[in-house]
């Protein structure tokens, strides 16, 4: 199976209320050096449309892409409406939302990706 399909079946599985880093999807897809792939994938079109965009941020925490959604404030009010609290900046605190996994994790995902 390609990177984006892997990134789409990976993106649908981030849980309700949680975001995930570019890097942390790239890490989950087998490719732990390839979040700027994640992200290109995004702002052109590389993954089916109903993928979950608006629960990425990058690795500190802050929205950091417009590309995949209608207008620049979709992001921060999907997020807002799901429960996860967004600062002035644009920031998530990842130790609160993020979705944690770990490496085994990855390879279990990564066996089912396959």
């Amino acid at each position: 199976m390609d990177f984006y399909k892997r990134m789409e079946k990976v993106c649908h599985i981030i849980p309700y209320g949680k975001v995930a880093t570019y890097g942390q999807i790239a890490m989950l897809c087998g490719k732990p050096r390839n979040a700027r792939q994640v992200g290109y994938a995004l702002s052109h079109g590389r993954v089916e449309s109903g993928i979950q965009a608006w629960r990425l941020v990058n690795s500190r925490g802050f929205m950091s892409g417009e590309a995949p959604f209608e207008y620049p404030e979709m992001q921060r009010l999907l997020l807002t409406a799901a429960g996860v609290a967004v600062s002035a900046e644009n920031r998530v605190a990842l130790k609160k939302y993020g979705w944690k996994n770990s490496l085994a994790d990855a390879q279990e995902r990564r066996k089912t990706l396959e």
